[in-house]
């Protein structure tokens, strides 16, 4: 199947199972409070073109639904490229970074928090992170290693530490390759707790630094700018119909609206969620 019809697909279940107008005519994507919210997102579901739901889902049930089938698309994409990226590798919803080798520790300093009010109130932090879909990577036994010609042997005192080679950890925990927020709407709270989360990941692991990335479906360009300008956090924002936005955009002839959604993408902040499983291959 080609990626083109996988991203068809991951539409039409949005469309079908989220995406939905309201009777007077508002869809449930779009600021009720914000006309240029309301026509974008018009202009979006035209250009999407599929049947919506026919009923409303909650706003919490909207965002677990999302999760669930971003999460499927990026898992069946991402197989698509198993060439490219060869490895055994594992895509979940809601699963503790404490399963990760970078972020085992974090579960025993947890424990000691909960265990000790006094250091719990000095430090002030809840660790444990639970992102919204993770993508891990399996440590590799030898006889994949060696699987072209011989590079190690288990006689040998070399390699012992890694955690890539199988036979180095007992409880063979994969590693965190990918740590990404998916959210139907952003919100000001939402773009705050994005970063937070974020910055835990990036301070807190023992080992390599996993993608950290955004994924959503929010119409407003100035909404998805204040996750998507600067740098340092997030390693870039993934809309999930980026080319329909676009057109939807230009076609309100607002001009704020579309030169800041040009910055964001020409600035290298902003891409479409077919980019994403590229970008977990690099």
């Amino acid at each position: 199947m080609k990626l083109a019809e996988l991203r068809r697909e991951y539409h039409r279940e949005i469309c079908a199972q989220i995406l939905t107008t309201a009777p007077n005519g508002v869809p449930n994507l779009a600021d009720t409070n914000s006309a240029t919210s309301i026509e974008i997102t018009r202009g979006l579901i035209e250009r999407l073109g599929y049947p919506l739901a026919t009923s409303r889902p909650t706003g919490q049930r909207a965002g677990k639904l999302f999760e669930v089938l971003t999460c499927e698309f990026l898992e069946q994409a991402f197989a698509l490229l198993h060439h490219l990226r060869p490895g055994r590798w594992e895509f979940s919803v809601h699963r503790g970074i404490a399963a990760f080798e970078q972020y085992e520790h974090l579960a025993q300093l947890q424990r000691a928090l909960e265990e000790s009010p006094t250091l719990a109130a000095a430090l002030g932090a809840d660790y444990l992170v639970t992102p919204d879909i993770v993508v891990g990577r399996y440590p590799v036994s030898d006889d994949e290693i060696n699987q072209f010609e011989p590079v190690i042997g288990e006689e040998e005192h070399l390699c012992r530490l890694t955690p890539l080679r199988e036979g180095n950890r007992p409880d063979q925990r994969p590693l965190l390759h990918a740590s990404i927020s998916c959210k139907w709407t952003i919100r000001s709270d939402r773009a705050q707790n994005i970063r937070t989360e974020a910055l835990n990941l990036i301070r807190n692991r023992k080992g390599h630094t996993p993608h950290v990335v955004v994924v959503t479906a929010e119409p407003m360009p100035t909404r998805l700018a204040s996750l998507a300008l600067g740098t340092g956090d997030l390693d870039c924002v993934y809309h999930f119909a980026l080319p329909e936005l676009e057109e939807a955009v230009a076609a309100t002839s607002n001009v704020d609206q579309l030169e800041m959604l040009v910055a964001m993408i020409e600035g290298r902040r902003l891409r479409d969620i077919s980019d994403l499983p590229f970008d977990l291959a690099a």
